[in-house]
């Protein structure tokens, strides 16, 4: 189709170069230059023509073009692929970001159902320790309690040691004696 172009081209060009713009003489004579350069067109059209470069040179621009249509095509694909994983990705950092978001509430409630139980535990430490200080204090007390006891006994038993021993004689300490084994003997039975 090109071939057909330039030959057309190449014939316009001859009719139109008539002889009115002849350097010398008619135009279809050897001696014309412009003639000669025409029949040398002609010529090289000709051979361009039966050696079909029109048509290998549309092969190779055809080619070409399928090459950068291909590449086109290509470059297509990568970007829609790309959008693609630029999409995933995004969708992937907000699906992180509400999980990170979870994990920081978790934690929160975490560290605040820790912070109450570690208040608690310490509320139940200070009761244990205060009970068991409140029991050492009665056992303290109990224990003056028992040894002013003791001491008023033996302030007693000593004061009426002295005084028995002042006003008796040792007939009567004998007697006071054995009244006093009789007592427990009694007692115990």
């Amino acid at each position: 189709m090109i071939a057909r172009i330039a030959m057309a081209a190449a014939a316009a060009a001859g009719l139109s170069a008539g002889p009115a713009l002849a350097a010398s003489g008619p135009f279809f004579s050897l001696r014309n230059t412009d003639f000669i350069v025409l029949l040398a067109f002609l010529v090289f059209v000709g051979i361009l023509l039966y050696f079909r470069v029109p048509s290998a040179v549309a092969k190779l621009l055809d080619k070409r073009a399928e090459t950068i249509k291909a590449d086109i095509a290509e470059a297509r694909r990568l970007r829609d692929e790309a959008q693609d994983i630029y999409a995933g990705y995004e969708r992937r950092q907000r699906e992180v970001k509400g999980q990170a978001a979870d994990i920081v509430a978790n934690a929160k409630r975490e560290a605040m159902a820790q912070a109450e139980k570690a208040k608690l535990d310490l509320q139940r430490s200070i009761e244990r320790r205060l009970a068991a200080a409140q029991d050492q204090i009665a056992s303290a007390e109990n224990d003056a309690v028992r040894a002013v006891r003791d001491r008023a006994v033996q302030v007693a038993v000593a004061a009426a040691t002295d005084i028995l021993g002042r006003q008796m004689g040792a007939q009567d300490r004998a007697a006071g004696i054995d009244r006093a084994i009789d007592d427990v003997a009694r007692h115990l039975n």
